[in-house]
């Protein structure tokens, strides 16, 4: 991963940064790399791309603490500019994605047809403790049907192909005597 950042610094203490460092601006940066590339070798990638400010501020403290006293440098801004990941890290995470988007997918699938299953057992419950209602799901289907006009409907009640479903086993329990 490439991490642009910039590092804003001044000179609190004009005798320290002389005396105590033999180049305090090529130090200052030293410090402020190193400090970069351990600061976020303990981020994860989610914090650094969506926590920058949390990630700035740290790192301003410990480069603070470390230049302040000892070389009179004070960090007044340290700011992570740009994270650019490699394009396979980039292929790996948009995969992920897409994994984790299928399977909330197939899980609210998975839901709504429990919950029609649900939905069709209590309908069933309900139908069968009265016929009547089976009649009435029945001719509001043929409502349905008929409202398309491109097939030729013929209504039979309930009643009627239960009696002709009778009628056909007698038949049918008559032949197989007859074998």
């Amino acid at each position: 991963m490439r991490v642009d950042a910039v590092v804003y610094y001044m000179v609190i203490d004009p005798v320290k940064a002389i005396i105590n460092v033999e180049n305090y601006r090529q130090a200052a940066i030293q410090l402020a790399l190193t400090t970069l590339r351990s600061v976020l070798g303990q981020s994860e990638l989610d914090e650094l791309l969506s926590h920058r400010d949390q990630i700035n501020l740290r790192l301003r403290e410990i480069i603070d603490e470390q230049t302040e006293e000892p070389w009179g440098v004070r960090a007044t801004l340290v700011e992570v500019k740009d994270v650019l990941l490699p394009e396979a890290m980039q292929r790996a995470m948009a995969r992920q994605a897409e994994s984790e988007r299928e399977r909330r997918a197939k899980i609210i699938h998975a839901q709504g047809e429990r919950d029609a299953a649900k939905t069709l057992a209590e309908a069933a419950d309900i139908i069968s403790v009265n016929p009547v209602t089976l009649q009435l799901r029945y001719l509001q289907t043929l409502v349905e049907i008929s409202g398309e006009r491109n097939s030729t409907i013929i209504p039979l009640t309930i009643d009627i192909v239960n009696a002709l479903s009778g009628r056909l086993a007698l038949k049918s329990g008559d032949g197989n005597q007859g074998k």
